[in-house]
């Protein structure tokens, strides 16, 4: 099947407009990836110089006090909760040990143990445990919690009281103000003078 010359030249044509579209998109599509590439460091620029500093300060601001007084109570926790009674767990092992240890060395010196030492050792494992608490007791430093004086609470009292006064003082007013037209008259038929 041929195609007349008037078809072929049209048909030339078309592709030669064809190939010109599609230069013309290529240069389109490069000019677009640059404006990308501008504007996602634009949008660097104002990450960097404008978003990060407000986040940083809404934080310090808002959030940070929080944080903070979240690692102080853990804190406290930590040095008078968990030390002393980790340390007095430790203590009372160390004296069990101990006393194993001297019922041990008894036992192997031929003495073995006998119902009478029960005493002795009972008053060993005292001792031991009471050394132990006192060597604890002077490496852990409890800080008593500082008093802040009143609370909500107390504010909340206060202010409670303080309207409960003001509405007795108000309707004790109420009751006693000198208003003629909450008296009775001596005389109900006789109209009032003006």
């Amino acid at each position: 099947m041929s195609l007349s010359r008037k078809r072929k030249k049209e048909l030339r044509q078309l592709q030669s407009q064809a190939n010109k579209l599609w230069e013309s998109q290529q240069v389109l599509v490069g000019e677009a990836r640059s404006v990308a590439r501008e504007a996602g460091r634009q949008l660097g620029n104002y990450n960097r110089e404008t978003v990060k500093p407000a986040v940083q300060e809404n934080y310090a601001k808002y959030a940070a006090p929080y944080v903070d007084k979240g690692k102080q109570y853990s804190r406290h926790v930590y040095e008078n909760r968990v030390i002393p009674a980790a340390g007095a767990a430790l203590g009372s092992a160390l004296t069990v040990w101990d006393a194993a240890n001297d019922a041990r060395a008894s036992a192997a010196a031929g003495r073995g143990v006998r119902v009478e030492d029960a005493k002795k050792y009972a008053a060993l494992a005292a001792a031991y445990g009471a050394d132990a608490t006192k060597k604890l007791s002077k490496k852990v430093v409890v800080v008593e919690p500082e008093r802040k004086g009143m609370g909500a609470g107390g504010v909340i009292a206060i202010i409670l009281g303080i309207a409960a006064a003001v509405g007795v003082l108000y309707a004790a007013w109420q009751t006693l103000r000198a208003d003629d037209e909450l008296w009775v008259a001596d005389d109900p038929l006789r109209a009032p003078e003006e």
